[in-house]
């Protein structure tokens, strides 16, 4: 792993809300701190409700982690465009946020622990 890059369980429970509907809660998610960037909690898959996110076109490349896709939340009421995003095949450093998603919290995103 970059020596950059901690990856631990999250504490406690958590939970991400967007357009009013909440997407999933999780006991058993991931924070990922990179640098001194804020930490970000990787949710598992599982644990959200897929049905509310598209896959969408864009994709960025990290040096260290690798590949990532993004989606965008769907409600009844708004589409939020690539707020969130998966490293489907991550580097062999940072493997345990396979099958995990990460959301912007941007105002229209809410990622808390509950």
């Amino acid at each position: 792993m970059a020596d950059h890059i901690t990856i631990r369980k999250a504490e406690g429970t958590w939970s991400v809300r967007a357009g009013g509907a909440v997407l999933g809660e999780s006991t058993e998610a991931l924070e990922l701190v990179e640098g001194d960037y804020p930490p970000v909690i990787y949710f598992p898959r599982g644990d959200i409700a897929m049905a509310f996110l598209d896959r969408t076109d864009k994709s960025t490349h990290c040096p260290h982690k690798g590949d990532a896709s993004y989606y965008s939340v769907v409600t009844k009421s708004t589409t939020l465009s690539d707020v969130a995003w998966s490293y489907e095949y991550p580097k062999d450093g940072v493997a345990r946020i396979k099958d995990h998603l990460a959301f912007y919290a941007n105002g229209d995103v809410t990622v808390e622990q509950i």
